[in-house]
Parts: C-alpha cells; structure tokens; sequence
C-alpha cells in the first residue's frame, strides 16, 4: 500500500509488440518445464548491489528481492520482500515497511529486519565511486523494530523513495555473506528472488534456477534461464537466427531490428516485440580537461551536433533526436536544447569559439565503450567526429575501451569528453536529473548546480503528485542548457527478439526496462 498517486507519464513505458509472423501465445505447463537462454550484449560489472548504478540490476531483479518492485503492468512499486510499505507521516520523511512472514536467503537463512537495515546500512558505508549511494542522498537512518519492520527515517521530504527503493541496486543480502564494510569478493551471489545464481563465468554465461523458498509476486513460467554474454551484436544475432539462442535482449543494432522489420519471409522463425523506451544516449564534459572546461567550446559542440542525421545514418528509425536530458514519455520532457541552438549551425558555432578567443580546430577526446549498448556505438562515434571535423572548428581523437575497463577511467576522472547510456531507475523526471548533479554522481564528474540540488529537487520531492512538478524540472532543463555539462544525443526504443516458440517478450520489460526473466515461456504446441 502506498499513499501517493500514480506517475501519469510511466503510462507511456507500457509495451506494445510487433510480431514477425504468428501472434503470442500462453504456454501450458509442460512448456514451462524447459529451460530459456537469454543471449545480450549488458553483462554484470559485479555481482554486489552495493558497487553497481548499472545494467548488472538485469541480474539482480532476478536473483534477489527489494522491498517493492514494478509487476509486469505495474507503473508504481508494489509490495516484493515487503507485505506493505507507506509512508508515515504528512511530509513523506518516515517510511515504513512490513516484511512478508517467513522469508528466507537461498541458503536458508532468514531474512528479516535486520538484514534488510545491514543491506542498507553497507551500501551507505562502503559508498563505492558512482556505485548506488546516490540514490540515497534522502536517507538518514534505517532502524528495524522487531522481526519484520523496517523504517527508513529521511533528512528531507521524498516523494520519489519507494520507486528508489525499487531499483535492483537495493537488493536485499545475507548479513552472513556480505560484508558490513566492504564488497563481498569470492564472485557467489546470495539472494531471496525468484531464482538462483547456480554458476557464474565472466565474459561467459549465468545459470539461473528457480528458488525453491521465493516468497514474491513473480509468475515464473520457466524451470531455468541462461544468460549467455556477447561481446559482438552480430555474433548474437547470428546465434538467434541459428536457434542457439532463445531471447536477444540489450545488443540489437538498428540493422539488425530493420532486417527483422522488413524481411519477414526470411526470419519467420522469429519474432520481434518492441517497447515505448525511456533510454537515453548523451554525451559528458569533463571539466577536468583543457577544452572540455571551456563553456564556449561545448556550446560550439552543442551548436555544430545534427542529430537528425546521427539517428538516420546510425540508428535507421530505431531512435530519434533527443532534445533534453528527460525523454519522451516522462513528465518534465522538454525541447531544451533544440529551442537554445537551433538546427545544426557551424556559423553561429565559429562566432561562438572566435567571440571568446579559441584557436580553432580544438582538439577534443572522446571516449566510448565497445561493448555496452551494442556494435552500433562505433558508428555512432564516427558519426560524431565527421560532424565535428568538417565544421573545420574540431579536430576529434577517438578511443574506446570494454566497459569495465571504460567505467574505470571515468571513475577516475580520466575522460575529457564520454559517451553514457542511462536506463531508468524509476519512471520520474527526478531519475534523468538527480543522477546527474551534485559531488557524488553517477558519472563520477562531479557537478555542482546549487539551484537544482537545493532548491528544484527539494521542492518536486515534497510533492506526491508528480505531475505536479513539470515546472521544478523544465528549469532544470533550462541550467542543463546554460551549462552543457551534458549533452543529449538520442532516444531508444528497446526491442525483444525471440524465436516463436517463445512467449511472454511483450511482459518481460517492468517500468524501469529492466528484464523479469520469469515471464518467458517456451510454446508446448502451435
């Protein structure tokens, strides 16, 4: 139970399938005896929730529990680990959870108050360098009353908590097996959600299970799932096409859904389910970097970037420009930068850089990761810099890294100028801007925007009703403008491949596009 009303925008995230050839079908028993393999491109960083503010929560919704969680059709948190959770008071600072009765860890330990206020507490205290401790910038305390309460006492209002306390990075762990004051090492997983993690090879594959003692909402309709990680879309997609795989989930390219769009005949044996998406691509300045620091040479950057042509030449209709750092579908989406810059200029760019005594070309790096949102990330870059250098204003050295190696350097601070991805944690403008400021953020690049982290943000969180908080957000967009620490490039659309004799893709995405693996099934007959 929760007393706050519904996200009118997160409507929007609801899917809607297009299918290659037969529509879906509701399996029978016998076909959910059989096992899934689930091929992507978005491995795990790590296995502990306290370190990862990424695409390993794939893995965590899976294998463990948070205290609420999105059902499939579901646009605000619902009761998982938790029986009920509301809020306590008039000003949205002390929320209260009940847990569900009897629950237990895959290994058979308890789970209960205690446990839940140890995993808390140690993401707190470990505070990992862009890990998940920015999302609890409200909390103050967590105490447990008994066996089954839990409190979470705030430092200010927070309306948006209970969708923060559903982002997998607030999964719930064993105090016998993850350390208070430190990430847990030896590469197990322990959690209490719908299945468990039987083995686990880097760079390779995970073997799921069903957990025998899950107590939660989830329908599993499958015995077992694969997860098989690619390196390479095209590897991937062949492995769909040759039936060594079952589901492609993260790693299409815009190709690849085209092939699957426009040539039916040949992929009859396959289906595609696309989904409204609420994923963004954006670039980020490092104000650590010579140029980057510069205002006027990322206003140029701004001013010279055609993301009309970037999505056509690039992404062929499987995303589309994005103006402002909240996307379409979300409350607070705004045209920001379009409406300070304009179609594509490389005059008024020029005037920009000679006004403030900038030597033309200026040398810029741009870094980005080989291995994260799929091949079509160096064409997207390629892209970047043949825009750039031919304004005459730029000249663009590329580099790039697989993602672990790529989250390091920004963590570090090392990039002048990278490109990031950013899946929801929640469907609420406050998650495509929080992130993003302050010291601590998720890009590790601190930003100091003193209006929006003391005065917008505070004032949206004392409002339930997010729709009532268009106002707080559309400024937010307007300082993001001023500054351009950050630039926005395009919107995805997210996409399920699957083979036919699989169903369940058009449930398998929740609210924060995070995969609930227990929603595919394998068609016992046609």
């Amino acid at each position: 139970m929760f007393n706050r009303t519904s996200l009118q925008a997160a409507a929007a995230l609801a899917s809607i399938s297009l299918l290659a050839g037969c529509g879906l079908f509701s399996s029978d028993s016998a076909g959910g005896d059989q096992k899934i393999t689930v091929g992507t491109t978005s491995e795990p960083s790590t296995l502990d929730p306290a370190a990862a503010w990424d695409n390993s929560w794939e893995l965590y919704r899976n294998v463990f529990q948070t205290l609420v969680a999105f059902p499939t059709g579901s646009t605000t948190p619902q009761p998982d680990a938790a029986d009920n959770c509301k809020f306590t008071d008039s000003t949205n600072k002390v929320y209260r959870c009940t847990l569900r009765e009897g629950l237990t860890f895959s290994n058979g330990h308890e789970l209960d108050a205690d446990a839940v206020k140890h995993s808390f507490d140690r993401i707190v205290k470990i505070d990992v360098n862009g890990g998940p401790n920015g999302l609890l910038a409200s909390l103050d305390d967590v105490t447990s009353d008994g066996e089954l309460t839990v409190t979470f006492n705030l430092n200010k209002p927070d309306a948006t908590f209970p969708f923060v306390l559903a982002a997998p990075a607030m999964s719930i762990v064993d105090p016998a097996e993850y350390p208070a004051d430190k990430l847990r090492e030896d590469g197990k997983l322990t959690g209490s959600g719908p299945y468990t993690l039987e083995s686990y090879t880097v760079g390779s594959n995970a073997e799921l299970a069903q957990n025998a003692s899950y107590k939660g909402f989830a329908d599993r309709k499958n015995k077992a799932v694969t997860i098989q990680y690619f390196q390479d879309s095209d590897k991937l997609f062949g492995a769909l096409k040759k039936k060594e795989i079952d589901v492609i989930y993260r790693g299409l390219t815009s190709e690849e859904v085209v092939e699957l769009e426009q040539k039916k005949e040949e992929n009859d044996h396959l289906q595609l389910v696309e989904t409204v998406g609420a994923d963004i691509r954006y670039l980020v300045f490092n104000p650590k970097d010579e140029s980057a620091a510069k205002l006027p040479v990322r206003q140029a950057v701004a001013q010279v970037v055609d993301r009309d042509a970037l999505v056509a030449k690039v992404y062929q209709g499987t995303a589309e420009p994005l103006y402002s750092m909240v996307p379409k579908g979300i409350s607070g989406h705004a045209t920001s930068f379009f409406d300070e810059y304009g179609d594509p200029d490389v005059g008024k760019a020029r005037t920009i850089l000679q006004d403030a005594g900038i030597e033309t070309p200026v040398p810029l790096t741009f870094w980005f990761t080989t291995d994260r949102y799929g091949s079509g990330t160096v064409a997207e870059f390629a892209e970047l810099k043949r825009q750039l250098e031919a304004s005459g204003l730029f000249k663009i050295t590329l580099k790039s890294k697989p993602w672990k190696d790529f989250q390091a350097g920004f963590q570090r601070g090392e990039y002048p100028v990278f490109g990031r991805g950013w899946f929801p944690d929640f469907p609420d403008p406050d998650n495509f801007v929080a992130p993003f400021v302050g010291k601590n953020n998720a890009l590790s690049t601190p930003y100091e925007s003193p209006e929006i982290t003391t005065e917008l943000l505070p004032q949206s969180r004392r409002e339930s009703d997010r729709g009532a908080v268009i106002e707080q957000f559309e400024r937010a967009q307007e300082i993001f403008v001023d500054d351009v620490r950050l630039l926005p490039l395009w919107q995805g659309k997210l996409y399920v491949a699957a083979s036919q004799e699989i169903s369940g893709g058009e449930r398998a995405l929740d609210p924060q596009t995070v995969m609930q693996l227990w929603e595919f099934s394998r068609k016992a007959s046609w």
